[in-house]
């Protein structure tokens, strides 16, 4: 597992991260999820070989030292078998929250919250068994903190023993996370599987989340609900998304969320279109407190000249109106990839462009933007990986 900082504009050589080696006496160690509160005051969640199975690691940046790598205390009670971490959000500085997914019999779900820099014992997400009847599969996909103690995190659980799911989001008011809940209006929108995939806090109580359902054409379809002062308000379908999501593929689905302020939101994703069945990639907009039309990101129809696939895997906004999305366009019909941002600006997103020098280093034909992040309108931060004689490698880029 590696990490790599960007101090005063200047990326600075990655390095291990440390303890790792010691705790990853298996075949691999990664990070999955690294959240910056302030300059220099970042935590990283990751997984690491460990026995007969994988562990489930935290490591925090104080300061703009890392520190050692630590199992999550109080997972391996838990974990009988693989485990890991699936996102990681920081209120300030020595106050997180990690969540992810432990094996017991059946994959469960698990968060853990830091507190003043001292990470405490991880604990099923409550209420997510008694969701559960069939007992069968439970993930979280995402989790984000308003402030110190009010954090929401968001996945699907397993309601029946016919592959089928629904999808839940459990809030943390005041240091105790509260029971998880299915998302209001998601079981009468959804006839087969639906997930939250990404959910993003302006201020505690206040969120968005976003995910998909499969409707009664089992065509996939993407939705989006809102927390307003702590109360969940039911799920609706992303307004326009039906009209594009029009192809044989048929799947819609919302990849990621960013709120900049209570009512003031941003999508990213993918659906389906008709012509040759591939996806065309999406942004969506929450202008105070209203769903507008989502639409095509524009540009990713002339990048995307093989007519195959495209998508957003990762929008942030800096301030209402002022995003940021990357993601992935297929340039050959052969399955060729390459990264791409675009940017919102006063409320008009900008055409999408490859993101420069990444079609020199991507010689092997596969590179996407994996994770954005924009800490002020303009200033922001993409990373990814592309592929060469080497394999795969990893990049950033910046303004």
């Amino acid at each position: 597992a590696f990490v790599a900082d960007e101090v005063n504009g200047a990326w600075h050589d990655a390095i291990e991260v440390p303890g790792t080696a010691a705790l990853n006496t298996g075949d691999g160690a990664e990070v999955t999820s690294v959240s910056c509160a302030s300059a220099g005051n970042c935590a990283a969640g990751g997984t690491y070989s460990g026995g007969s199975g994988s562990q489930t690691f935290v490591a925090d940046e104080v300061n703009g030292t890392w520190h050692d790598a630590i199992e999550i205390p109080g997972i391996a009670a838990l974990n009988t078998g693989q485990a890991d971490v699936t996102a990681v959000s920081c209120a300030s500085a020595g106050n997180c929250a990690a969540v992810g997914y432990y094996d017991f019999g059946a994959t469960k779900v698990f968060v853990a919250d830091e507190v003043n820099g001292t990470w405490h014992d991880a604990i099923e997400i409550p209420g997510v068994a008694a969701l559960n009847a069939s007992g069968d599969t439970a993930f979280v996909n995402s989790v984000s903190c308003a402030s110190a103690g009010n954090c929401t995190a968001g996945g699907d659980y397993d309601y029946d023993n016919y592959f089928t799911s629904q999808a839940f989001v459990a809030d943390e008011v005041n240091g105790t996370w509260h029971d998880a809940i299915e998302v209001p209006g998601t079981a009468a929108l959804n006839l087969g599987l639906a997930d939250v995939t990404s959910v993003s806090c302006a201020s505690a109580g206040n969120c968005g989340a976003g995910g998909y359902y499969t409707d009664g054409a089992a065509t996939g379809q993407a939705f989006v609900a809102d927390e307003v002062n702590g109360t969940w308000h039911d799920a609706i379908e992303i307004p326009g998304t039906a009209a594009l999501n029009n192809g044989p593929a048929g799947f819609a689905q919302v990849n990621s969320v960013s709120c900049a302020a209570p009512g003031s939101c941003a999508v990213g994703g993918s659906y389906g279109y008709y012509t040759t069945g591939g996806g065309q990639a999406f942004v969506a907009d929450e202008v105070n407190g209203t769903w507008q039309d989502a639409m095509e990101v524009p540009g990713t129809a002339a990048l995307n000249a093989s007519g195959d696939t495209a998508q957003v895997n990762s929008v942030s906004c800096a301030s209402a109106g002022n995003c940021a999305a990357g993601g992935y366009y297929d340039y050959d019909s052969l399955g060729g990839s390459q990264a791409f941002v675009a940017k919102e600006v006063n409320g008009v997103w900008r055409d999408a462009i490859e993101i420069p020098g990444t079609a020199a280093l991507n010689t092997g034909g596969l590179a996407q933007v994996t994770s954005v992040s924009c800490g002020s309108a303009g200033n922001c931060a993409a990373g990814g990986y592309y592929y060469n004689s080497n394999g795969s490698n990893a990049f950033v880029t910046s303004p």
